[in-house]
């Protein structure tokens, strides 16, 4: 009886303290040029945006190697961009471990090497998360550059035809009492040259910093 009834208490007071944590759902989103101060007027933008969840944000960044590009920071701070906005999407139903399990599962569907401006960048992986945690998308003028890019890949500016991040990533794994630590790979490893002829790698990522925290992903 003593123990059934611990149990019973020690699940109600699990519940309550997710209950009254935030839980809310927010998109971040970034400015990649001064010029969206005068295109958002007409509905037309070029943008960077993160996810944000129990107090971290989580985006999709760019490099050469077939494991995670999903990274996370502080949130409204992603290094390399201007913060624009932040839009809420909904509440996560998820526990921070049932979360953080999650993040790390999808990590496995983003690797940094198929990260790809029209077909595959950031606001494609906030989107995804977005729909799978609240069952709605983010707004549609937040990538609407990949959708023109995708009729007409003409329409694309130069200057974002940006090469790789040329970073080996360095993940931080999450301990048991939630503290992060260090581990995997020296985020100093320089990487081969970059072939200039791969035309379908031109990618937008955040720059390789302190900062940002690659998550690790786990087998599905």
């Amino acid at each position: 009886m003593g123990r059934e009834s611990s149990s019973s208490d020690s699940s109600s007071s699990e519940r309550d303290y997710y209950c009254n944590m935030d839980t809310q759902v927010i998109l971040n989103v970034y400015d990649l040029t001064p010029i969206n101060s005068y295109s958002i007027w007409v509905g037309f933008g070029i943008f960077h945006s993160g996810i944000q969840v129990y107090g971290m944000e989580y985006g999709f960044g760019a490099h050469d190697f077939p494991i995670s590009g999903v990274f996370e920071v502080e949130p409204k701070s992603c290094p390399g961009f201007t913060y624009r906005c932040s839009i809420p999407l909904g509440h996560v139903t998820k526990s921070p471990s049932e979360f953080r399990e999650f993040i790390e599962t999808v990590a496995s569907e983003y690797h940094g090497d198929t990260y790809h401006l029209i077909s595959k960048n950031c606001n494609h992986f906030t989107d995804d998360i977005s729909q799978r945690l609240t069952g709605k998308g983010i707004p549609g003028w937040v990538n609407r550059l990949a959708k023109l890019g995708a009729l007409c890949s003409c329409l694309l500016p130069e200057s974002l035809q940006v090469t790789a991040v040329k970073q080996l990533p360095e993940y931080h794994n999450c301990d048991e009492d939630g503290t992060a630590s260090e581990s995997s790979a020296n985020a100093q490893v320089p990487l081969e040259s970059f072939d200039d002829t791969e035309q379908d790698k031109h990618l937008l990522s955040p720059p390789a910093s302190s900062e940002v925290a690659f998550i690790k992903e786990v087998a599905r």
